[in-house]
């Protein structure tokens, strides 16, 4: 992974957007770590955002009981099904705060079929830091999109997961060095330390 320094992500115009974070989807296998690891990760960013004044976006995936507003197509490989009792609550350590926005979409990725643009735009927000479970799945789906929307992407590596490394490790080496900028989570709250102190 090539990590040059991050531009300056003004705080004012910056977005943290969290994907999955929730109990059913962290709670499954993960590589190249563990879902708690990306959890913890997280939720480090999450308050260092809230300090220095990012806005932070907590994304879930949910449907009602009978799933009716779900995808349903013909496909090869049907995802497993997760209809546990409160698998879509997010995790403890993002509990929302009250200044946080909460999107619930209804496929992969965060854009479609959710106001998560509006949300953006009408505070002012250029550019995103993306982290979540699975990378490929809700992390790049999201992150295509926010691309064809112009936005200015950092992929924090260490802040998401995938249900297999080798796919993991497709996106962030392929993909993601085409839409933004792939960094650490250490790499992240340097920038945003820095803007606090400043």
């Amino acid at each position: 992974m090539i990590r040059r320094p991050l531009p300056a992500l003004d705080p004012a115009s910056t977005a943290l957007v969290l994907i999955d974070l929730q109990r059913g989807i962290v709670s499954r296998p993960t590589e190249p770590r563990s879902g708690a690891d990306v959890v913890h990760n997280a939720a480090r960013l999450a308050e260092a955002a809230r300090t220095c004044g990012v806005l932070v976006v907590l994304v879930h995936v949910s449907f009602p009981p009978d799933f009716a507003n779900a995808v349903n197509t013909d496909v090869d490989e049907k995802p497993p099904t997760v209809a546990s009792p409160g698998w879509d609550e997010l995790m403890d350590e993002l509990r929302p705060d009250k200044a946080d926005v909460l999107i619930v979409k209804r496929q992969w990725g965060a854009f479609y079929g959710t106001n998560l643009d509006l949300e953006l735009r009408r505070r002012h927000r250029r550019s995103i830091v993306l982290g979540g479970i699975s990378t490929n799945f809700g992390v790049e789906s999201t992150a295509r999109d926010a691309w064809e929307l112009n936005y200015q992407l950092v992929l924090v590596e260490d802040a998401m997961a995938g249900f297999r490394a080798e796919d993991h490790e497709f996106a962030v080496t392929k993909i993601f060095p085409r839409l933004g900028r792939v960094c650490l989570t250490e790499d992240v709250l340097g920038v945003w330390t820095a803007a606090g102190a400043g």
